[in-house]
């Protein structure tokens, strides 16, 4: 029996490709980074041809210990709102890919708002109008480059988010598909039809017809074909953008269920059920999947910053550790920040104030203030940053947080994570795994390839590694927060 998955989890700055058996329990993985690209200020473009050598280099490896014919199925998570243009006659890459982190189209969305079209991309896609997402990306290259608006009129044009092009890719051309949790990051989706919309793809003026078919985000897309490393017929069965299958891969499938990934930033997504619920904090409202019966699951996102990033200052910028594991034992040689706030906003403040002209601030110092001191109230300003941000999550949705499921590097810092639950009064769980995302591209593919028959039989599968439970008493947490919204007023001061 094939019993393998196989999952390719294409982020950012790197691909990972992994195996796991039948249990989820990872037998091999394999990570490889690859170029950046920063043509002008704001521009952050990719190589797609170097994409797919990472992609086939991680194949390869994870296959030379194992028999590739053991693999039932493929899961792909990617990287979101990153838009790729390819011929659809040579699958071959027509321009760079642009990244989600570009800019280039600020002047483009502005124009937008001036002509006063937000409220109702918001109200379709549950979106900010921001140069963050695809669609103003795609309007830019069909009007500055000539091969993607000659490829446009020849009728040789496919176009998608990362997953749509690693799927024709591995199929030869053969599959040029997506799902709602990419396809709803587009600002051409709309989330109550659950479809693209011609009024969003006028308004944006993108070419509908080259957009790929949306599917179920769970089963089959199409199958192998022509892939170095890889028998033909595997079929690629899951697909999830990376933040939604971090909130699979944490089996985080109940209403009122959350998930927190701790990387450079932080990025909470909470489980809102069958039906969207449009925030009124400007966080988005997006899909979380598509589920094999065709019934979508929808989610509230946030993000903050900076988490990991502000551990990686103390390192870099002030020297006080030479590696981010020493951070926690030193936070541990004081009881307390001794009233040190650190507000690490260092990129301005996100949700809920969306202020991009506030700045990091370090408040309370006095002359007993100590290196210790000062780590503790960095980390301690990480989890407070989250605590803003779920707390308007929960105004959202207007019922109580049920958990918080933990991830990413940071996750990794107990400390940190004891304080997270204390100052959210809320009960964290952290897996044994903490790779999520690419977890989640496993489990996808799994139930889309039926070896776990349903939900409930993938959190078997699930392994915990630690609960963090509230210790802090109701006064110290209401103390906690008032000094730290009174950081947040002087953080914010002109």
């Amino acid at each position: 029996m094939n019993s393998l998955l196989l999952a390719i989890d294409q982020g950012t700055t790197g691909t990972k490709v992994l195996l796991s058996d039948e249990n989820a329990t990872v037998i091999e993985d394999f990570t490889e980074e690859f170029d950046q690209s920063y043509p002008k200020p704001g521009w952050v473009e990719h190589d797609l041809d170097q994409i797919w050598k990472t992609v086939l280099k991680g194949i390869k490896a994870v296959t030379d210990a194992q028999e590739p014919r053991k693999i039932a199925a493929i899961g792909i998570t990617n990287q979101r709102e990153t838009i790729c243009f390819w011929s659809r006659s040579t699958g071959s890459p027509l321009a760079p890919a642009i990244v989600w982190q570009d800019r280039r189209t600020a002047s483009q969305c502005q124009a937008l708002k001036n002509q006063g079209l937000e409220k109702t991309i918001q109200e379709k896609t549950g979106l900010l109008l921001d140069p963050y997402f695809s669609a103003t990306k795609i309007a830019w290259a069909l009007e500055n480059w000539g091969v993607v608006e000659r490829a446009l009129k020849s009728g040789d044009l496919a176009m998608g988010t990362i997953e749509s092009y690693l799927i024709s890719r591995l199929t030869q051309g053969k599959g040029h598909f997506t799902e709602p949790s990419n396809a709803s990051r587009t600002l051409c989706y709309d989330l109550k039809k659950g479809a693209w919309d011609e009024e969003l793809t006028k308004i944006f003026k993108v070419p509908i017809e080259c957009l790929p078919t949306i599917k179920p985000s769970i089963g089959e897309f199409a199958k192998t074909k022509g892939v170095e490393g890889l028998p033909d017929g595997i079929p690629v069965t899951g697909v999830l953008g990376d933040q939604q299958s971090a909130l699979m891969g944490q089996t985080c499938f109940q209403e009122g269920q959350a998930k927190c990934t701790y990387g450079t930033g932080a990025f909470l997504l909470l489980n809102t059920g069958s039906t969207p619920v449009y925030s009124r904090h400007k966080l988005l409202t997006t899909v979380a999947w598509r589920d094999q019966n065709h019934e979508d699951t929808f989610a509230l996102e946030g993000s903050t910053f900076i988490a990991g990033a502000a551990v990686q200052w103390l390192r870099d910028g002030l020297k006080m550790i030479k590696t981010a594991k020493e951070v926690e034992a030193l936070a541990l040689e004081v009881e307390s920040s001794e009233g040190v706030v650190v507000v690490p906003c260092f990129t301005g403040l996100s949700a809920p104030y969306w202020d991009p002209e506030a700045r990091a601030s370090i408040t309370g110092i006095t002359r007993g203030t100590t290196r210790a001191h000062i780590a503790r109230a960095t980390l301690e300003g990480i989890a407070l940053q989250n605590t803003d941000l779920l707390t308007a999550m929960k105004k959202d949705l207007k019922k109580p947080l049920l958990t918080l499921n933990v991830d990413g590097g940071a996750a990794a810092n107990d400390f940190l994570m004891q304080f997270q639950s204390d100052v959210l009064d809320v009960k964290l769980v952290r897996p044994k795994y903490l790779g999520t995302t690419s977890m989640g591209a496993i489990f996808a593919a799994g139930l889309g390839c039926g070896l776990w028959k349903d939900f409930e039989a993938v959190k078997q599968a699930w392994e915990k590694d630690q609960d963090f439970e509230p210790k802090m008493t109701s006064k110290e947490r209401q103390d906690t927060l008032a000094q730290w919204d009174l950081a947040i007023r002087r953080t914010r001061l002109r």
